[in-house]
């Protein structure tokens, strides 16, 4: 079959891709590989799919459903196979083969298949909280000895270059950004102890599965505090807290809800959802998507 990367793949790969770069134009050939290799029975690529990969549904060669996964280097696959190794499938995903010789840093995972229509996002904000919030209390754990996965500060490092050069560019949110950096920094000055994180957490990446009812996927760890996974969490919806009346007192009780069920300090909660609002609505703004920049930004704006 054509395995045609989704629009919305090619969108979201498109505003981050670097110069040179041909992992889109090379897909199709990687994912006819990767089911040659393992013999699998492709039955369709999940649309509209993911930001940073091609998911495809497929069926193992003694006829049990799994997926099969495809991501760039950029989206760090390394990293995500040795953090669910890690787990175990213990709240997350399972990985279901050995990797074939020459492929670990070829991006291709085959996992467990779960009901990638279902996410904790179909239920009720309430119920989805609470179950999203246990799922990620599972991940929380200590990384293995040794791990070479990337900290919070190397990340936040990171972004908080990019979020200095966008205050340049755009003025507007240059408040916001002195905001988001400061707290960054008062955080990282005293840490907590560092856990095992999945890096991107929210609602739509909790699946309905068999094995348990909700399993994350897609991590892309890290290693720091647990507040810092839970600030993404914290936004979810964005786009209908910003359509109440009531939303910016709805953000504040969600911080100190989510903050007291998992045993998180509020005001580290607090900081890091700033910061990682910020830095996403920066991003936004920088590849062109104004309407979700003004969303974060105005929900940055709350806390």
């Amino acid at each position: 079959m054509a395995f045609e990367p989704p629009r919305r793949l090619v969108r979201a790969l498109g505003e981050t891709a670097p110069d040179g770069d041909g992992w889109l134009e090379k897909l199709p050939e990687a994912a006819e590989r990767a089911v040659a290799l393992r013999e699998l029975t492709v039955e369709r690529v999940q649309v509209p799919g993911g930001r940073s990969s091609l998911v495809v549904l497929v069926r193992r060669p003694d006829g049990s459903p799994a997926v099969l996964k495809l991501a760039p280097p950029r989206s760090r696959p390394g990293a995500e196979r040795a953090a669910l190794s890690h787990w175990g499938g213990l709240g997350a995903v399972e990985l279901v083969e050995n990797v074939p010789q020459g492929d670990a840093q070829d991006g291709v995972l085959l996992l467990e298949r779960l009901h990638p229509d279902v996410s904790v996002r179909s239920l009720p904000e309430a119920k989805a909280l609470l179950e999203a919030a246990g799922t990620l209390r599972r991940l929380w754990v200590e990384p293995p000895a040794g791990h070479v996965f990337e900290t919070v500060a190397e990340r936040t490092g990171r972004q908080a270059e990019a979020m200095r050069a966008g205050a340049g560019a755009f003025g507007e949110v240059a408040g916001l950004v002195d905001a988001a950096l400061g707290a960054r920094a008062e955080l990282l000055g005293a840490p907590p102890e560092g856990r095992l994180l999945h890096g991107t957490f929210r609602q739509s990446k909790v699946l309905a599965g068999e094995r348990m009812p909700w399993l994350a996927v897609g991590p892309d760890p890290v290693v720091g505090e647990s507040a810092f996974d839970l600030a993404r969490l914290v936004r979810d919806r964005v786009e209908d807290l910003i359509a109440s009346p009531s939303g910016a007192a709805t953000t504040r009780r969600r911080v100190k809800r989510l903050a007291e069920s998992l045993d998180v300090d509020q005001e580290r909660l607090r900081g890091w959802t700033l910061f990682r609002a910020v830095e996403s609505g920066v991003r936004a703004l920088r590849v062109g998507r104004a309407k979700d920049a003004e969303l974060l930004l105005e929900f940055a704006g709350w806390l």
